[in-house]
């Protein structure tokens, strides 16, 4: 006797599932890089791939930054690093914070379209319900996300489509993005950078 049987993954359960496969595949790039320090250092293999496909190469690595903040496959912490050590501080920054920028607006915009059950499937219920219960706070959720933008330890990308079911216009949150963002993203890509850096040092 065949039993017909139906498997059906929502839609939280299937960006868990791409999300655990993302951080699967940073551990790995981790490794890959440790062990082969050579391709992503300035100089190396892959930074003279980019160099040679020209434009695309920063429009690539800044498409990245933009899915990274709306669909949180790779830590965005590693992406930033990356940035930092394949273009350089100055290059790196702009390209980190013009995908992130334009990734938070585009989260905050989506957010905005498609509700609190779009935002609901990026975290567990008890993520979701901490972070929601801040909307009826008034002027707070204002002070709250500046902060949070400034802090580490927050979901920043979560935040921005919180922003967005939130009465916050695009204005006042891209407002609050540009004057919170920017010097700590290079502030906290920096101290991660001389970090990484440090402990090779210190191992090899």
């Amino acid at each position: 006797m065949i039993t017909n049987f139906s498997f059906k993954l929502s839609n939280k359960q299937w960006i868990q599932i791409i999300t655990i496969f993302g951080i699967v595949l940073s551990v790995l790039g981790a490794i890959y890089i440790k062990t082969h320090p050579t391709v992503f250092s300035v100089g190396g293999a892959f930074q003279t791939l980019l160099t040679n496909i020209g434009i695309w190469g920063p429009i690539l690595f800044i498409l990245v930054q933009i899915i990274q903040v709306i669909y949180p496959v790779i830590p965005g912490g590693l992406t930033c690093v990356i940035g930092h050590a394949l273009f350089g501080p100055f290059a790196g920054f702009i390209y980190n914070f013009s995908g992130i920028f334009i990734g938070s607006i585009m989260a905050f915009l989506l957010a905005k379209r498609y509700g609190k059950k779009f935002v609901n499937s990026f975290v567990s219920d008890k993520t979701y319900d901490k972070y929601i219960s801040y909307l009826d706070n008034g002027k707070f959720f204002e002070r709250f996300l500046a902060i949070a933008f400034i802090l580490p330890g927050f979901p920043d990308d979560f935040l921005c489509m919180v922003a967005g079911i939130s009465k916050m216009s695009l204005q006042k949150f891209i407002f609050i993005t540009l004057i919170t963002k920017p010097a700590t993203l290079y502030l906290y890509t920096l101290i991660a950078y001389q970090g990484i850096n440090i402990i090779n040092q210190a191992i090899s």
